[in-house]
């Protein structure tokens, strides 16, 4: 096995190590409760990685491959949009009289973003040697504008989320939209080169993703910042006063 193939192979399967050390993690301190959709992101990359791997050990790189890469795709692409919705919700709670407000953004980012990605679709070459390669990876680029939009939208909306760097929710997203940038790009880059396997591409894409999953284990084993909210209790009793002081004053200003 050459250098650079050992490497390769180091690449695809570290990232999904650790995105089972993250799971194990969310297990452990009950996170995969306060982010069902991100622990369901986490296990289904772990999942397809497995059957993937397999294949490509068994078939190759070919064939059933290619499908099966483009179907976990299709789904991972979905559960992501889960998570982006999961994190606007989960920034939205602090505030529940922005909730409305909260979704009203993200269905309106989610509009204006698609037609944005639409047009880039209609304008992207379609032609690749594989139709069905083809369609994955502009798919993936329409995809990966919509959520990098998205997470730049909730960003520039943390203000008034009150998004502290240290949060778990943070991290998340600051994950996923490192990611969703580099794959905007590689898909691009894909399309343009008309090939599925390009090697510096690969790496690159399969390099950042381990950095997004050492975000993802950094941030959820640090103790999450805690901001204290107002507090919705009953107001403080006004102090008690002597009644025969009250009495004895109102006397003396009656006397004079």
């Amino acid at each position: 096995m050459t250098l650079l193939r050992s490497v390769w192979y180091c690449l695809w399967v570290a990232p999904h190590i650790l995105m089972g050390v993250v799971v194990f993690v969310m297990v452990r301190r009950r996170l995969d409760r306060q982010f069902p959709m991100f622990f369901l992101y986490a296990a289904f990359e772990i999942l397809q990685f497995l059957v993937l791997f397999s294949v490509s050990q068994a078939l190759g790189f070919v064939g059933t491959y290619e499908r099966l890469y483009s179907v976990g795709l299709a789904l991972s692409t979905a559960i992501r949009f889960g998570v982006i919705l999961e994190l606007f919700t989960h920034f939205s709670r602090r505030y529940p009289a922005l909730d409305g407000a909260t979704r009203f953004l993200f269905r309106s980012a989610t509009i204006v973003l698609l037609l944005l990605a639409v047009g880039l679709a209609v304008s992207a070459p379609g032609t690749g040697t594989s139709f069905l390669l083809n369609a994955t990876y502009i798919s993936d680029r329409t995809v990966s504008v919509l959520q990098s939009g998205l997470l730049i939208s909730l960003f520039l909306f943390s203000r008034y989320f009150s998004l502290s760097w240290r949060s778990h929710a943070f991290g998340i997203a600051l994950g996923l939209g490192i990611f969703a940038s580099v794959e905007l790009a590689s898909s691009a880059v894909r399309l343009h080169l008309k090939v599925f396997g390009n090697t510096l591409v690969n790496l690159l894409t399969m390099a950042t993703y381990s950095c997004c999953a050492l975000i993802w284990l950094f941030y959820l084993m640090a103790d999450e910042e805690q901001h204290e909210r107002p507090s919705l209790g009953p107001p403080t009793l006004p102090p008690k006063y002597n009644l025969d002081i009250w009495n004895q004053e109102l006397q003396r200003l009656l006397q004079r």
